[in-house]
């Protein structure tokens, strides 16, 4: 299963932001209620990991379709994909999912194999590395990540690298 790998290396890349609407239910009070002033920040409060910032595990997955889909359908990119019926491509996509899900700091448990195991052999090019961030850009651009997100998740990717690229 190597070239399924080469997906999930740069799919853990791959963070989303699709930000959900918050509804509040109950019923409306009888007379308006005076507007409460907004707690002091605790010292002892953490901050929202990026895997929260990014939405959850549904976006997260929804990042993570558009990447995938991307990915299969570049030409450039088709010898990682070829020959892999629909059923191992739900698996690398599952892979991917966990992998960046765990990476985000989200409640998931990644069981692949580590980026340089994954990918050594393969001949990863520049080219092909930098196509493949190229798709993860505009996934999450069309995902309206927000820009602190969305850098910390590329440099996430950025540190993955050095295990995937194999040639100039």
């Amino acid at each position: 299963m190597k070239a399924p790998q080469a997906a999930l290396v740069i799919v853990t890349l791959a963070a989303g932001l699709l930000l959900t609407a918050r509804c509040d239910a109950g019923t409306e009070p009888a007379a308006p209620a005076a507007p409460s002033p907004a707690p002091a920040p605790s010292a002892s409060a953490a901050p929202a990991s990026l895997y929260q910032r990014l939405g959850g595990y549904d976006a997260l997955a929804s990042l993570t379709d558009d990447f995938i889909g991307r990915l299969f359908r570049d030409p450039s990119l088709s010898r990682f994909f070829a020959g892999y019926s629909d059923d191992a491509r739900g698996r690398i996509r599952q892979l991917l999912l966990d992998q960046l899900c765990a990476a985000s700091g989200g409640p998931c448990l990644y069981i692949g194999r580590d980026m340089k195991t994954a990918h050594r052999g393969l001949g990863i090019h520049e080219a092909e590395w930098a196509a493949t961030v190229g798709h993860l850009i505009a996934s999450l651009d069309k995902l309206k990540l927000a820009q602190p997100e969305k850098d910390e998740v590329l440099v996430i990717v950025a540190r993955l690298k050095r295990d995937i690229v194999e040639k100039p």
